[in-house]
């Protein structure tokens, strides 16, 4: 597993486009030269932006377009709703005492998409569980 640090590729299987993750400069992690996300690491339009267009018929929005087009599934502009953190994260790293973010951690946005990570942003920095 890598660790995940700031312009982190992520893509949602309900988005139509990937974005990458704002991290802000807290706290670095020993050979990494970006900042490394945490767990908690995941605040709509502040860490995880919008994936351009969202299709799920679980987004109002989404839903209400579709049925003005008769059915025809509309997508509307995504705006992330995230109620829970990332997981699972890193077993063994943590950055101010919350579990560090790793490739293989995932997150649910309330609309029915899966957020899961692309690309972690850097190649060097791995980690144990």
């Amino acid at each position: 597993m890598k660790l995940v640090v700031s312009g982190a590729r992520l893509r949602c299987t309900m988005g139509s486009a990937p974005a990458n993750l704002a991290v802000l400069p807290k706290a670095r992690v020993e050979g990494t030269d970006q900042p490394v996300g945490d767990i908690l690491t995941h605040l709509p339009q502040v860490n995880v932006p919008p994936f351009a267009m969202c299709r799920s018929m679980s987004n109002p929005q989404v839903a209400a377009a579709t049925a003005a087009a008769n059915g025809v599934l509309t997508p509307q502009p995504c705006i992330p709703v995230l109620p829970a953190p990332w997981s699972p994260g890193a077993s063994s790293v943590e950055i101010d005492g919350v579990t560090a973010l790793t490739d293989d951690s995932t997150l649910d946005c309330a609309y029915a998409g899966k957020i899961g990570i692309d690309d972690p942003g850097q190649s060097d920095a791995e980690v144990e569980g």
